[in-house]
């Protein structure tokens, strides 16, 4: 069956399922706030909310890839709590200085991910089964780095990176940044009638564009302000957007440039949906596959950093059960498990919609039993859903 919606609606790139996505966000927001006498919704709440989605946000945008590309990676949470572990361990024990034991940390996730990807690529190997045992291998090494002792980490400017009492850039800096995105968002407007009216391509309506512009353009401002009106009560100015909120939006930024501008990006999808004819067309798909685990490696390292910075410390529990939410968050913003279509913007509302489940039972004192139950029938109702939805409406 064919796509119903109105020829504008295609043009001007709006998606139904992520307009779904950001009214079940609202309405669950509402919920939990209601539920919580207003807990939910508040400054302190939401700022915690935003910094702790961004490690799970930040592994997802890369994860939808990964299952565009028609692979699986369960390892994620292990290899992340491996390297986090061993990037604290050589901070607080091996007294490296944190850019050092980072790079480290990066080339040890480059090696597991490249050694993973090299049994799916080249051996063929199902990565589904490499990764399990990746599951069990990498959470026993993480044990093994200290002999299963908490590694803390002390350095300030490090600590920053995590959030937390020092982890927001400030007011004016906040104010001023969203400024600037609503100045791109708007110039971005403009640049692109300007593009149709050049190749004589339909053009909507000026009020139109404008107000699908200032939509994201009053969620980015009103994101600046309540992080705005949050403030810590032993300082003396509010807390602003958190460093692990910029980290995650320049990884979604950097990651959809990819995918729409570049040849990489483009290779990857034509893989998803035919393996066997992007390789009939010269796509060389093994060097892809393994180029894309090595991009994976790298957005773990960075989650595995923005984590211990967050908690002070590196422990052989980092990380565990990640993988549900971080594979959730790429299916419940619209990656088929089958692979050849995703969305990175999806999966910033994925992770967002799981946190903010994850949080709001948290407020509610649902025990974690029910909890776990919970998530996981999300997922499931998630991937019915797509599958529902793509039958719907005819897509591959």
């Amino acid at each position: 069956m064919s796509d119903p919606t109105p020829g504008w609606w295609r043009r001007t790139g709006i998606d139904l399922r992520l307009i779904l996505m950001c009214v079940l966000l609202a309405v669950m927001a509402v919920a939990f706030s209601v539920m919580s006498g207003g807990v939910f919704l508040s400054p302190e709440n939401l700022y915690n909310v935003a910094q702790q989605t961004a490690v799970v946000g930040i592994v997802s945008t890369v994860m939808v890839l990964i299952i565009v590309a028609r692979h699986i990676d369960l390892s994620v949470g292990s290899v992340m709590g491996f390297v986090g572990v061993l990037i604290a361990y050589l901070q607080y024990t091996s007294g490296w200085s944190w850019p050092t034991a980072c790079l480290a940390g990066l080339a040890v996730a480059l090696l597991v991910s490249i050694y993973q990807g090299w049994l799916t690529a080249v051996l063929g190997v199902p990565s589904f089964v490499v990764t399990l045992g990746g599951l069990m291998s990498f959470r026993g090494a993480a044990f093994l780095v200290a002999d299963g002792k908490t590694q803390p980490v002390n350095d300030e400017f490090f600590q920053r990176l995590g959030g937390g009492y020092d982890g927001g850039i400030g007011a004016t800096a906040s104010w001023v940044l969203a400024g600037l995105v609503a100045l791109a968002l708007f110039g971005r407007m403009v640049q692109k009638r300007r593009a149709r009216q050049r190749y004589d391509m339909p053009t909507e309506a000026l009020w139109l564009d404008v107000l699908l512009t200032a939509v994201p353009v009053a969620v980015v401002v009103g994101f600046a302000w309540v992080m705005n009106s949050y403030q810590i009560s032993s300082k003396s100015e509010p807390q602003g957007i958190p460093i692990p909120v910029l980290i995650w939006a320049a990884v979604a930024i950097v990651l959809s440039f990819i995918v729409h501008r570049t040849r990489f990006g483009r290779y990857v999808f034509a893989m998803g949906g035919n393996p066997d004819a992007a390789a009939l067309v010269g796509i060389p798909v093994k060097r892809v596959t393994l180029m894309l685990f090595a991009l994976l490696a790298v957005l773990v390292t960075v989650a595995a950093i923005v984590s211990i910075a967050r908690l002070n410390a590196g422990t052989n529990s980092l990380g565990t059960g990640m993988e549900l939410y971080v594979i959730a968050a790429a299916v419940i913003g619209g990656t088929a498990l089958a692979g050849g279509s995703g969305s990175i913007f999806g999966s910033v509302l994925g992770a967002l919609i799981m946190q903010s489940l994850d949080s709001g039972m948290l407020l509610l004192d649902v025990p974690i039993g029910k909890r776990m139950v919970i998530i996981g029938q999300v997922l499931i109702v998630a991937v019915v859903f797509d599958v529902l939805y793509r039958r719907k409406f005819g897509e591959n």
